[in-house]
C-alpha cells in the first residue's frame, strides 16, 4: 500500500470509476472501451487503486482463458497518479489474484511493452495464445492494424503473498 492509494479488490461502487478510466484511454485509442455493465459482470476479476477519497486512480483485471492461462487486462492509471507506482501495484495485485486461482502463466497485449518488461514480463508471440485470438482479436475492429505487443510471464515458481 502506498500513502497515495490503496490497492484492493474492486467493489460495486467502483464500476463507474473503472469505466471512466478505461474509456478515457479508449477515447485516445490506447485501450478498447468497456461498458459499465461488462465491468459489473466481471467485477470479481478487477482490482483497483483508490485514493484517500475512495476515487479509482488505477485498475486492472484478470481475464482467464483456461485454468492455467489468463490475461492481465484493462490496466489503466489516471494521469495524475502516473509515476507513483500505481501501475506496478495493480499488475502485482492482478498476478496475486492469478496465483490464488492457480493460473501458471499470464500475458498482456499492450502499447506500452517497456512498462511490462520493467515488471518482469518478456515480449512474446501472440500466436502462442490462440484462445485470445479466437475470443477477442477475431472480432476486434483494430485487428488488421493492431499495434499491440504481446508480453508474458510465468507465475509457477512465485509464492502467493496473501498479506500483500
Amino acid at each position: 500500500m502506498s500513502d497515495l492509494f490503496q490497492v484492493r479488490p474492486a467493489r460495486a461502487p467502483d464500476v463507474h470509476g473503472i469505466a471512466a478510466l478505461v474509456n478515457g484511454y479508449a477515447a485516445q485509442a490506447v485501450m478498447l472501451p468497456r461498458s459499465a455493465e461488462s465491468i459489473a459482470l466481471a467485477l470479481d476479476d478487477f482490482v483497483v487503486a483508490a485514493d484517500c477519497h475512495g476515487r479509482v486512480v488505477a485498475c486492472g483485471a484478470l481475464k482467464q482463458y483456461s485454468p492455467s492461462l489468463a490475461e492481465v487486462a484493462s490496466v489503466a492509471v489516471a494521469p495524475e497518479a502516473h509515476g507513483h507506482g500505481a501501475g506496478r501495484a495493480i499488475v502485482s495485485a492482478v498476478e496475486r489474484l492469478a496465483r490464488i486461482r492457480g493460473v501458471d502463466e499470464v500475458f498482456a497485449l499492450t502499447l506500452t511493452p517497456a512498462f511490462f518488461e520493467a515488471v518482469g514480463y518478456g515480449v512474446d508471440d501472440r500466436a502462442r495464445y490462440p484462445e485470445k485470438l479466437r475470443r477477442d482479436c477475431a472480432a476486434c475492429a483494430r485487428r488488421s492494424a493492431c499495434r499491440e505487443v504481446c508480453v508474458s510471464r510465468t507465475l509457477l515458481a512465485e509464492p502467493i503473498d496473501a498479506a500483500a
